[in-house]
């Protein structure tokens, strides 16, 4: 890897070297997890901070196992009883934890940029674990890690992202990757739910933009973030949109199917096809996770002490 990281913020300031050293330490990790006695002492003596101020389960879990099996002290702030709902500000609730001195602030915020302004006023390493729409590095890098040993590699791949991509920060992380690592990047979904000007090529209708994909990567509604009629019902959307067996014959014969979860089953795919093993990787995905944190948050200490001082990455 040509520059150590200092912070992990998003996929858009990573070299594919970045990405490609992040992908072969996750996959050590991947071995460790599988044994009897899964520890590593990469971490000890630090101090992780989980910083959550959106609801969460998977992403925490994962975060919290990866730094507990890497010898890490970890901490979880309940950040919907602390001071930030006294009136305390983001900046103000930085200072505070600065002052602590952790080694690593994990951070999910609903608002987009938050998680780099707070990354600007501390003296440890930050990691983005979803900031509004903007984006997911580490679900984007599990993604890859996930097709990378399904597939054997990135490049030349087609893969097609499929649903909600106007409000999914994952869609961005993994187009950015994907693209950066020499894969073809499709966008699928109804006009109100794929915007514009993101460069990759969009498609609405699902036969045509799977076709002869490799790769077929379904996205939750985030009915949470609409306000407005996005789709006409969801019967209607399942049947234009939600992935089954019958769609997925347009893509090829070896296909995988990916969610990051949580799913909306009968909405966004079909509960069987999911739970296909011949086709389905979103358990993969989720045991991915976890390497793929531990390998982001090793490496992250390695460039803090490599560069005390360094610039954000």
């Amino acid at each position: 890897m040509t520059d150590s990281l200092t912070h992990l913020l998003g996929i858009a300031p990573l070299s594919p070297a970045h990405i490609t050293s992040i992908l072969d330490l996750a996959d050590r990790y991947v071995d460790l997890n599988r044994r009897q006695v899964k520890r590593s002492d990469a971490l000890a003596g630090r101090t992780q901070v989980n910083m959550f101020f959106e609801n969460s389960t998977r992403t925490l879990v994962s975060f919290e196992v990866a730094g507990k099996r890497l010898g890490a002290d970890v901490i979880n702030m309940a950040m919907q009883t602390s001071s930030i709902k006294k009136g305390e500000t983001l900046v103000d609730t930085a200072l505070t934890l600065n002052a602590m001195h952790p080694d690593l602030l994990v951070v999910r915020h609903p608002h987009s940029g938050a998680v780099e302004l707070l990354a600007q006023k501390v003296n440890c390493a930050v990691l983005n674990a979803g900031d509004g729409r903007h984006e997911h590095p580490t679900q984007a890098l599990l993604d890859a890690l996930t097709i990378r040993r399904a597939k054997g590699r990135l490049d030349g791949l087609t893969v097609a992202i499929c649903g909600d991509i106007a409000h999914s920060r994952v869609a961005r992380s993994n187009l950015i990757l994907l693209q950066k690592m020499g894969s073809t990047v499709r966008l699928v979904g109804p006009p109100t739910l794929v915007p514009t000007g993101l460069g990759a090529d969009v498609f609405h209708d699902m036969e045509t933009g799977l076709k002869d994909a490799d790769v077929v990567m379904m996205l939750r509604l985030q009915k949470e973030r609409m306000d407005g009629g996005f789709i006409p019902s969801e019967r209607e959307y399942y049947h234009r949109f939600g992935l089954d067996a019958d769609k997925m014959t347009h893509a090829k014969p070896d296909a995988i199917v990916m969610h990051p979860a949580p799913m909306n089953r009968g909405v966004e795919i079909d509960g069987e096809l999911a739970d296909d093993l011949t086709r389905s990787v979103i358990q993969e995905q989720v045991e991915m996770g976890v390497a793929v944190r531990m390998a982001a948050m090793d490496l992250l200490m390695q460039g803090r002490a490599a560069k005390p001082d360094g610039v954000m990455v």
